[in-house]
């Protein structure tokens, strides 16, 4: 296949069908006709696009006795980011919404939540029963003195819980954090240790890869440290995946101030919501970066930035509709919860699941996906990676009629996989690679359902995102690989660094290259047609002989080959002819019985030598066990390049397999 060809194109059906034609008619502007213009309109005139995003989407908010129910669609908009953060940019001001209540607007009897683990289905929940336990759950917290601002957090596994537990805190104006159950106890100081969280939830135990891990044991050796939680909830998991539960008293008595779930809900049955409609800016998540190379970030996003964000995404770029059913593959540690649970305001069936993408012998999300008729399928190029190398074939294995959409982030999903995805999965599927990040909850370039799918290419940037790419100079360039920019406001960019008073902290996270300008870290490339080419991120590009490129060009080619499962590449810093120079180390765990001799090492080479670029020919080929990689399943370059030039690693619980960098350290490969 080629990239010229498409790989989907839009049937005249399909062009009908869509929410963005729907989109474009109401909008009735007379030279928006279709995707393309309708980008250059949103950019052009932010103000109308985003105000005809909010009535065509029919955010719920209070109403002004005359006029819209905003005083100014944006506000300081002249600049990215002001010297003093409360002069802007600010959008939708003097409009007052409720995050929770746009999400819980239907209360039908239609399923709202499908539940699954690795033992297969499990609970569900109608739009009914959501509101009814949100409510409970809300009045608890009202009852436990939570208010407006304060901070709730969930040590929490993909599950029903966790949403209701995040809806009934945004329902009160409080603020929600999560990571998932798999970080260690320093790492869970680290995030909820800054935001001092009044009321903790917490799971009693989960289910990966076929073990049964307590989580009590670990919430007992993070909750001395954390001395503003005046509130444990304890929720009931373990013996839905088969565990022996530990009793009631049990669960709760080694745990200070801790209540049992359905206690705590049972003791408000009955209750009704009281939604608080508060500014659109007030603050709805507390987000966090990775934390491999310091201090978490905690990124503050506003509840109306990203409830009209979201809906955007979902529904102009996804086409999510009130029939569909949508899963992502996450843990609440990464922002594409908070992405997928934002479905429920289109009224569409989310389903979650908690456990190992990928059991031996069981095709666990296929038959998921399967069973459950899921329309929109969301994973990572990894996964996607890992089922092609393991040979599965669910065109041939599994009914994925129900599936029209396939969507792909995490990392740069290769040409392979687009490949992939046709010739195994589904050929009539339309494939959407996306990108963005937790710093702005949602994306810069994902999917568009009346545009071609081209392998190996995001098929459009964000309505309303001015997104460019930059070269060295600064000057915007197109077919031609360059740093990922935003150079105008959107509405979810952070409210604000939790601790930040002056801007400070944030403004070096995003404009200290190009002031006034957002830079992602983002290593990508524009095509002529539009789309969008994802090299990896600019801090990990390898640059010997100062030729740079990012390093997602190399895993695409290597990752092809039957013998590699798997690679990690960075640039050493050495003395090359007395000067300071930088050579290739790649970092390949091969597939069982394979062995890393010259001859697969001399086929590496050439493949890269001959397909990518010869400067950026590995000097050192070294064969590991495991590859370092986050609690959301990115690996970790910067963490891996530091062990290797012997710095410190300074937060190793934001992994989830902090032990495999020890294979890195002290090589004696990397000596010579």
């Amino acid at each position: 296949m080629t990239a010229s060809i498409p790989l989907w194109q839009p049937t005249a059906r399909d062009l009908e069908r869509a929410n963005l034609t729907r989109f474009i008619a109401q909008l009735a502007v007379p030279d928006v006709t279709d995707s393309p213009s309708l980008y250059r309109f949103s950019i052009a005139h932010p103000e109308k696009f985003w105000a005809h995003v909010w009535r065509f989407c029919g955010v719920i908010a209070d109403e002004h006795s005359i006029g819209e129910p905003w005083d100014a669609v944006l506000e300081g908009g002249e600049r990215m980011a002001p010297p003093d953060p409360r002069l802007g940019p600010r959008w939708f001001t003097g409009s007052r919404l409720n995050f929770a209540e746009n999400l819980l607007r239907c209360r039908d009897d239609r399923e709202a939540i499908v539940s699954w683990t690795e033992q297969g289905p499990g609970r569900r929940l109608t739009f009914r029963q959501l509101n009814e336990a949100v409510a409970q759950c809300a009045a608890f917290l009202r009852a436990e003195g939570v208010a407006q601002g304060d901070r709730v957090a969930g040590f929490m596994p993909n599950i029903p819980e966790t949403v209701v537990a995040m809806l009934a805190t945004a329902s009160l104006g409080a603020v929600w954090s999560s990571c998932s159950p798999d970080f260690g106890p320093g790492g869970v100081v680290d995030r909820f240790g800054q935001i001092v969280p009044k009321v903790l939830i917490v799971v009693d135990g989960y289910r990966y890869a076929g073990r049964n891990i307590d989580s009590l044991a670990r919430a007992a050796e993070f909750l001395p440290e954390l001395t503003s939680v005046q509130r444990v909830v304890v929720v009931p998991h373990r013996a839905m995946n088969g565990a022996a539960a530990p009793p009631e008293a049990a669960a709760v008595d080694n745990i200070p101030n801790a209540v049992w779930w359905p206690d705590a809900l049972a003791a408000h049955a009955g209750a009704e919501h009281q939604f608080a409609r508060l500014p659109f800016d007030h603050p709805l998540y507390i987000m966090y970066s990775s934390g491999t190379t310091g201090l978490p970030k905690c990124m503050v996003h506003g509840a109306g930035g990203t409830l009209i964000q979201h809906l955007k995404e979902l529904v102009l770029h996804t086409d999510l509709q009130r029939d569909d059913r949508i899963f992502y593959f996450t843990t609440c540690g990464w922002m594409m919860w908070n992405w997928l649970v934002s479905s429920l305001a289109v009224g569409s069936t989310v389903v979650l699941y908690d456990g190992a993408p990928v059991l031996r012998g069981k095709p666990i999300l296929w038959d998921m996906a399967e069973r459950e008729g899921v329309s929109v399928f969301g994973t990572s190029a990894k996964w996607l990676a890992l089922v092609e190398k393991e040979g599965s074939e669910p065109r041939r294995t599994h009914d994925l009629s129900a599936l029209r959409v396939i969507l792909s982030t995490g990392s740069p999903l290769a040409d392979h996989g687009f490949d992939y995805v046709y010739d195994k999965v589904k050929p009539d599927v339309r494939l959407s690679s996306i990108s963005g990040g937790t710093d702005i909850i949602s994306c810069f370039a994902l999917g568009d359902p009346t545009l071609p799918v081209h392998r190996g290419e995001l098929q459009t940037r964000g309505f309303g995102m001015r997104v460019e790419i930059w070269n060295e100079e600064g000057h915007s360039v197109t077919d031609e690989a360059g740093e990922l920019v935003c150079t105008a406001p959107f509405p979810s960019m952070p409210v604000s660094f939790w601790n930040d008073p002056d801007g400070s902290k944030y403004r070096s996270a995003y404009f200290d290259i190009f002031p006034d300008v957002w830079r992602h870290g983002d290593w990508a490339k524009l095509t002529p047609r539009g789309g969008m080419v994802i090299y990896g991120r600019s801090d990990a590009t390898l640059n010997p002989g100062g030729v740079r490129i990012g390093t997602a060009e190399i895993y695409r080619q290597v990752e092809q080959l039957d013998e590699v499962v798997e690679c990690l590449v960075i640039g050493q810093d050495v003395v090359s002819k007395g000067a300071p120079d930088v050579r290739v180390v790649l970092f390949v765990r091969l597939a069982a019985g394979a062995r890393l001799d010259d001859a697969l090492r001399e086929k590496i080479r050439s493949r890269i030598r001959d397909r990518v670029t010869p400067h950026h020919v590995p000097k050192k080929i070294i064969q590991v066990a495991d590859i370092p990689r986050t609690i959301s399943g990115k690996i970790t370059e910067l963490a891996v390049r530091d062990v290797v030039h012997g710095r410190p690693v300074k937060n190793r619980d934001a992994l989830a397999n902090p032990e495999a960098l020890e294979l890195y350290r002290d090589l004696p490969e990397l000596r010579s």
